[in-house]
């Protein structure tokens, strides 16, 4: 726009009148989306009224961000060590990257489990406990920074990556 108020380039009435015409489209469709949603707003409030309300709020302990890592890694995930940086990562089936921090909080909270049996470096499975199939489907509501009891088989010490 800032080349058209210059006087680079001149301006006829031709110009003008198509310039009009495109914000009186402009104006007519916003007036149309607007009166649509009314009419859609008004549609909804009965059903909204009529539908069944949940007695407690879905999973409130855990953030969003972390339920959707864990829906992530209940389609298929893999524990991985970088050679270089000894960095560990959750690479899920989806092609989603979960850090080493977001799956450690998602461990501790006993949401999910990793297979020691297997290399870092091959890639350790990661499953999702009953509980994080619980949390998924909203049944049970754990605190994330609550520590479930200890589960059996050995765990596979993480690794700092400082170390």
């Amino acid at each position: 726009m800032g080349c058209l108020t210059s006087g680079q380039f001149e301006i006829d009435n031709a110009v003008l009148g198509r310039i009009d015409r495109g914000l009186a489209h402009l104006k007519e469709a916003v007036a149309t989306r607007d009166q649509l949603l009314g009419e859609v707003l008004t549609l909804l409030v009965p059903l909204e009224q009529a539908g069944p309300r949940p007695s407690r709020p879905l999973c409130p302990d855990i953030s969003p961000p972390d339920f959707a890592a864990l829906l992530a890694i209940a389609r298929g995930a893999k524990l991985h060590e970088n050679l270089m940086t000894r960095r560990l990562s959750v690479a899920t089936a989806a092609g989603t990257k979960i850090t080493q921090y977001d799956f450690e909080r998602l461990e501790d909270a006993g949401l999910v489990a990793r297979d020691p049996s297997h290399s870092l470096h091959a890639g350790q499975p990661v499953t999702v406990t009953d509980l994080g199939r619980s949390v998924l489907a909203g049944t049970r509501r754990p605190a994330i920074g609550t520590r479930p009891p200890p589960q059996p088989g050995p765990r596979t010490p993480s690794r700092s990556p400082l170390a």
